[in-house]
């Protein structure tokens, strides 16, 4: 399926490039009809970070978030700053269908695990994001992609397997918001290594050639953020292109 993506600072749409705070875009300073859009277009999910909260879980748009939830049919997955269960339970609360879990997915494996056994495989996405080195291989990033941990992606997602991991939300970093493309063999590897796990690919969608890859290669998802936000396509081409999206 094809998952739109919205970022979110202050009640407003936002992009970061490479997660840096510093290199901040605003797209829209309400999210709803842009949220009304990709409904009406045809997307099933949608896909939020609340980068306040990622900074701050206290500082977390709970009150935007179910906004957003009771005004759409679509389902909707959240991220940025989970760090507990009472930041799950919140967001559930809140009408979300899925948490995207990421940095204490590295730091405290037991945790984790055992939300995946409290909630089910299907209500946690582990996010995965990657910086990979000069011999190809991909560790994982932790702490908005300022630190980079000793884990691998093969170690971290072996770690969780056991307990139902289901669902995985994969970046590669250096592409994230910059429009050059997906990286398709980080993918293809993906799911011939794990073909039992949903991939969700993130970062570097520039065009819907990139759709056309990611589907040949057998990914589940994908996520579009900046790509639809400046108008590269729009979310009605490029769910023509990736049939039962």
């Amino acid at each position: 399926m094809l998952i739109p993506a919205l970022d979110l600072i202050n009640g407003e749409v936002v992009r970061l490039q490479q997660g840096d705070f510093a290199r901040q875009t605003t797209f829209a300073s309400n999210p709803l009809p842009i949220v009304a859009d990709y409904q009406q277009a045809g997307a099933q999910w949608l896909h939020l970070v609340d980068l306040d909260g990622a900074r701050d879980p206290a500082k977390r748009q709970l009150a935007l978030l179910k906004d957003i939830t009771s005004a759409t049919t679509m389902n909707i997955q959240v991220g940025g700053g989970i760090r507990s269960q009472a930041d799950l339970e919140g967001l559930f609360n809140a009408g979300v269908q899925r948490v995207v879990v990421g940095s204490v997915a590295v730091r405290e494996l037991r945790l984790v695990q055992q939300w995946l056994e409290t909630y089910g495989p299907d209500a946690i996405v582990l996010a995965l994001d990657v910086n990979i080195d000069a011999n190809g291989v991909a560790y994982v990033a932790t702490h908005g992609w300022q630190e980079t941990s000793e884990l691998t992606l093969n170690q971290l997602i072996d770690a969780y397997l056991p307990y139902g991991l289901r669902h995985v939300l994969c970046t590669d970093i250096s592409r994230d918001g910059m429009l050059s493309g997906c990286n398709i063999n980080l993918y293809r590897q993906l799911k011939t290594d794990y073909p039992q796990v949903q991939v969700q690919a993130s970062g570097g969608v520039a065009g819907l050639n990139d759709l056309e890859l990611l589907q040949a290669i057998g990914c589940d998802a994908a996520i579009l953020g900046k790509a639809l936000l400046t108008g590269k396509f729009t979310l009605e081409e490029a769910l023509s292109c990736w049939p039962n999206a």
